[in-house]
């Protein structure tokens, strides 16, 4: 089955077409600054048909348009529906329903769905929401202090998110360390960041919560804040919750902190001429992750691995060292030439550290397909089986 798999931004995509189930890579490509002055693509419909046109036709990967059979789509948020399920109306509603919460995600990822299915009709379209690997939390650990019925009523709940990546680190772990028990915290660490622990490839804490502005702090989004100090500067600088949402999901974060940029490379350059704001967002990054990772080593009662995925994670050897700096009592040690050189999947710890610490290149677009091919197919089978009972 070849699939098609776009990943949304707010103006542009990336897309991949896999041939499953064998994985293979048949096309690649991304649409840039869509709907933005001096572009080709005004709107969504017009960078899908760009995209098509780029993988669909004579000498490309794909001969007709028939051969795409499916759309795998890296939804983020539905609320209570979280497992890989066909797109419809209600699906399309319900992600509308919780865009509040996913501002920079939702929106775009809606726009798109309808453009696909104009653009390719009868071909099915499928949401492998990022929530999907935390169905299996503890109800202790996705509650939040609130009234009871702001989660049975509302969907207030920890709901946690970077699901694809999440579950390809785990499924990489697993396959290079068969262990019983097997204790792994997946670093996926970016633009937006976060940290999931696996007990045996099974999630059991996330450090998002019910939205992606929460847990570490982003690139321009807040990351965890005291509520009252969120209602204290509304009262103060006199907004609503719409504008206080828009400040600390867009002018938070590294940005927020360091008044500039909230990337990484940015950063590093301004801490080293000098800025203090720079290395603070810096320590106030890495402070928070080595805080969600002492948490999950207690929640795990230790680690056996530990990987680093995502443009921070998998490039910046910096961040990768500060992360695990003085953690030898926790028999956790990096190789600093190593880590240092490393420009690919490889472990980065010691011979004698009792902790593998990994670095493991993000592969989002594999699960994303491999979900999408058991919804379609599992598709055809119910329609097979409804066909037979007539």
């Amino acid at each position: 089955m070849k699939c098609l798999i776009p990943n949304i931004g707010s103006t542009s995509f990336k897309y991949r077409v896999l041939n499953m189930p064998d994985e293979s890579v048949l096309a690649n490509g991304r649409v840039e600054r869509i709907g933005q002055p001096g572009s080709d693509c005004p709107d969504y419909p017009s960078a899908i048909r760009k995209c098509i046109q780029d993988v669909v036709g004579p000498g490309k990967a794909l001969k007709n348009l028939s051969e795409i059979e499916a759309v795998g789509f890296k939804a983020v948020h539905a609320g209570p529906i979280s497992g890989p399920c066909l797109i419809d109306d209600e699906l399309l509603a319900a992600m509308s329903d919780f865009s509040f919460f996913a501002p920079a995600h939702n929106p775009p990822y809606i726009a798109a769905m309808k453009a696909f299915r104009n653009e390719l009709p009868g071909v099915p379209l499928v949401a492998v929401f990022e929530t999907i690997p935390y169905a299996s939390l503890d109800e202790a650990a996705t509650t939040y202090a609130v009234p009871y019925e702001w989660r049975t009523k509302y969907g207030i709940r920890r709901y946690g998110f970077h699901g694809a990546s999440h579950r390809a680190a785990s499924e990489n772990v697993r396959k290079q360390f068969n262990k019983p028990g097997l204790r792994h915290i997946s670093c996926h660490l970016g633009g937006s960041s976060s940290i999931a622990a696996f007990r045996d490839g099974v999630t059991v804490d996330t450090s998002f919560g019910t939205s992606p502005q929460s847990g570490l702090p982003q690139n321009n989004r807040v990351g965890d804040i005291d509520a009252f100090a969120v209602l204290y500067m509304m009262k103060k600088l006199n907004v609503g919750p719409d504008e206080m949402a828009r400040i600390l999901g867009s002018e938070s974060g590294l940005a927020g902190i360091s008044g500039t940029s909230g990337d990484m490379r940015d950063l590093d350059e301004a801490a080293a001429a000098g800025s203090h704001r720079a290395r603070l967002a810096l320590d106030v990054y890495v402070r928070a992750i080595r805080r969600y990772l002492g948490a999950f080593m207690l929640e795990l009662d230790g680690v056996d691995v530990i990987s680093f995925s995502g443009g921070i994670g998998e490039n910046s050897w910096e961040t990768r060292a500060a992360v695990c700096r003085n953690l030898a009592a926790f028999e956790i040690e990096i190789d600093d030439a190593v880590n240092r050189a490393a420009r690919t999947a490889q472990v980065i710890s010691t011979g004698t550290s009792a902790v593998k610490v990994l670095i493991i290149p993000a592969d989002e677009e594999s699960i994303v397909a491999r979900d999408t091919v058991r919804v379609v197919e599992q598709a055809v089978l119910e329609r097979a089986g409804a066909g037979q009972s007539r």
